[in-house]
């Protein structure tokens, strides 16, 4: 009995468990019933859910002309569009829509004008429409359209993947004349290794042929080059003028505007390329286009799992925007993805680190390419003096220099630029940037020098103020620095070919270089007898200009280049005649290294016979010594053979007692007043000052110990006190 009432109470309670359970799911399915169907009510609600289901639904023939349902969904399209753009469903449902002719040809061109994405574009949504490319009778201006739309917001696409994959397909719209500008360029942003192929590149090798050396084809050569040189073996030059224009324009102001009112940033190519506009535009650019873009991953939805481990072997490629330390770049280093907009390297110190280590040519190459753009449109063909006020331009300068200086290179898009720059330059326009950026320019070839730098450089110095005449000497000084450095760091160990650039295959021969070089120092030279002239041999200038010539007379023994070139009577007698004794010194100091440099260079020249000193060289060396010493050490300046004669006439007309003293260590007017501070202190009892006493043989020795003792090294090199 008891058993039986145990059974009967537990048979009880798992009757009421089982009821609680179907109670709990019933309230379970209703509350799922009531909230799909509040947000089937809330969406019946949304007109624009409704618009979107309408373009979804419609059956293909359906007429244009005269269906206000169509018009009224489309213009509630449009106006979501344009205020805060369209969410990557509405993305897809429209571009199927538009691309499938459904409706006819007619609202395509206005559907196309309207995607503007809030966010993402879905990849899905952009292989399908390429499909529709072959599938419908689209226009060819509707075809080119679309394409364009695609460059615009090529990096909002949530992924490159299914697009390579379909690269042949793209590849075969080549041959087709009117769209070949942009697919060459869809093509340049998603080629790979792996894409570069045999029968493609004959293809581009045929299309040329009968179109003509195209930009756009020879920038997408270009990089077939850099991956498979074996393959390309035309030659292509180094510096390719714009290739890729920007086909933005009817998406730019409207995505602008979304991103500003959604408050994010999305990684638009307007925010990195640059518009074409006509002529009268143009002149209206107010430097949109120097702002550097974040650094984002080319993929931009990614798994939450995998971003956390980017350092899993299962992943093929890293988004550089993961790495986030050195250390996680060199342990990824073979497997880094770069950014899809190559300009925002310049904002990301690891970035330009993988750059320098893998010294990627395919990333240089892109790089280069936005930065051309970027250079030209904003000095060169901005025309309404922006550029003299903006600080925008200023800090994308500042950005390139300090990345030049980390890569310890310039960049050739930046030294194309600055060729043509300087035929326009005034002088004052982003002086500092500007004369940084042309010492960083490589060896230019001595047939090329004169006409790319030289003659607007001399117009610039000679009508320009002091101030910029010293720049200017300061950066040549550096340019000449970075020369020998190259040549020193690159040259071969057979003296006969020397690679300028580590990133490029421009080479030089021996001779082509030692003529560059000679040809700017003897280019400087002019430029600082005749500056020298100009401004009264002012001493900051001369200070500049010593400067240059304490690198050229070193150029043998510390950058073992072999050539000794001797600075010009406008620069040698100016120096000597200084009114500062630092610059007298420093003159002294440099015919010193003069000397030891000719000395190394006349022993190596018995061993070696393709060394040569010039005799003239020596010859000028010697002249120059001669006058130094009977100058300063042994009153004779004005004597005939000392370089400066004057008439006797007048020289007695200047009534100047014993003038051939007047330049020696006692009387020279840098060093008078150490004279008479010397005379002071030796005789400090005399009322008389007797200057020409110090030049008794124990005073002068005395006398040279007190000089060499204030710091003048370069004179105690020519001549020691005992």
């Amino acid at each position: 009995m008891a058993e039986m009432l145990h059974l009967s109470v537990t048979s009880g309670s798992d009757s009421s468990a089982l009821s609680d359970q179907s109670a709990s799911s019933r309230v379970g399915n209703r509350s799922l019933r009531v909230a799909e169907k509040e947000r089937r009510k809330n969406e019946a609600e949304d007109p624009f859910v409704a618009a979107l289901k309408y373009f979804s639904d419609v059956e293909a023939g359906t007429p244009v002309v005269g269906n206000d349902d169509f018009e009224n969904n489309l213009v509630l399209v449009e106006k979501v569009a344009y205020s805060r753009g369209l969410h990557p469903e509405a993305i897809s449902i429209m571009l199927e829509f538009a691309m499938s002719l459904r409706m006819g040809t007619t609202p395509c061109v206005r559907i196309l004008k309207c995607l503007i994405p809030a966010s993402v574009v879905p990849q899905e949504a952009v292989v399908r429409a390429w499909v529709w490319l072959t599938v419908g009778k689209i226009p060819t201006s509707t075809q080119i359209l679309f394409i364009k739309w695609v460059l615009t917001v090529f990096d909002m696409i949530d992924g490159k993947d299914h697009l390579r994959a379909v690269y042949g397909f793209i590849f075969s719209f080549v041959t087709d004349e009117n769209l070949s500008p942009f697919i060459c360029h869809v093509l340049y942003l998603l080629t790979r290794k792996e894409s570069v192929r045999v029968f493609r590149v004959r293809k581009l090798l045929e299309l040329q042929l009968k179109l003509g050396r195209q930009p756009y084809l020879l920038h997408l050569l270009s990089l077939y080059k850099v991956f498979c040189p074996e393959l390309v073996t035309l030659s292509i030059p180094s510096r390719l003028r714009s290739g890729f224009k920007n086909h933005n324009n009817p998406w730019k102001s409207a995505l602008s505007a979304v991103q500003k009112r959604n408050g994010c940033q999305v990684p638009s190519s307007t925010s990195l390329l640059f518009t074409n506009k006509d002529k009268t535009a143009s002149r209206k650019r107010k430097h949109r286009h120097l702002e550097l873009p974040a650094l984002r991953s080319v993929t931009i939805q990614m798994d939450q799992t995998a971003s956390s481990s980017i350092s899993s072997n299962s992943r093929m490629v890293v988004p550089l925007v993961q790495v986030h330390s050195f250390a996680e770049l060199l342990e990824n280093i073979h497997r880094i993805e770069l950014p899809a907009q190559m300009g925002s390297l310049l904002g990301s110190s690891l970035a330009l680190q993988y750059l320098d280590c893998v010294q990627d040519e395919s990333a240089l190459l892109r790089l280069n390419f936005w930065l051309g753009f970027a250079l030209h449109e904003e000095f060169l063909f901005c025309g309404d003096g922006a550029s003299q006020t903006s600080e925008e331009a200023l800090l994308f300068l500042n950005k390139l220099l300090s990345t030049q200086h980390f890569l310890q290179e310039g960049f050739f898009s930046s030294e194309a630029f600055l060729y043509k720059f300087l035929n326009f330059w005034d002088g004052s326009l982003f002086r500092p940037q500007i004369l940084d950026l042309l010492s960083n320019i490589p060896v230019v070839p001595s047939t090329k020098i004169g006409q790319l730098l030289f003659e607007p450089l001399m117009q610039l110095f000679f009508t320009s103020s002091l101030f910029f005449k010293c720049g200017l000497m300061e950066c040549l000084n550096s340019m000449l620095l970075k020369w020998l450095t190259w040549h020193s760091v690159y040259a071969l160990e057979d003296d006969l070919d020397i690679s300028l650039n580590s990133h490029t295959s421009i080479n030089m021969t021996l001779s082509g270089f030692k003529d560059s070089v000679m040809k700017l120092i003897h280019f400087v030279g002019r430029l600082a007898s005749v500056g020298l002239q100009l401004e009264g041999c002012h001493s900051v200038l001369l200070s500049f200009i010593l400067d240059f010539y304490e690198t050229v007379c070193d150029t043998f023994l510390k950058y073992g280049l072999p050539l000794v070139v001797v600075p010009p009577p406008g620069v040698f007698y100016p120096a000597l005649m200084a009114t500062d004794p630092v610059s007298v010194d420093r003159l002294a100091y440099i015919m010193h290294r003069y000397k030891v440099n000719l000395m190394s260079a006349k022993t190596q020249e018995k061993v070696t016979e393709a060394f040569y000193i010039s005799r003239q060289t020596i010859r000028e060396f010697n002249h120059y010594m001669v006058v130094m010493v009977n100058c300063l050490w042994n009153s004779k300046m004005f004597h005939p053979g000392m370089g400066v004669q004057l008439g006797e006439e007048l020289l007695l007309r200047s009534n100047v007692a014993q003038h051939w003293r007047s330049f020696d260590l006692i009387h020279h007017p840098a060093f008078l007043s150490y004279a008479v501070d010397f005379h002071q202190r030796c005789w400090p009892a005399r009322r008389d000052m007797d200057l020409n006493s110090i030049k008794l043989a124990k005073p002068w020795s005395w006398y040279l110990e007190y000089l060499y003792s204030q710091g003048y090294d370069g004179l105690k090199q020519i001549v020691p006190a005992h």
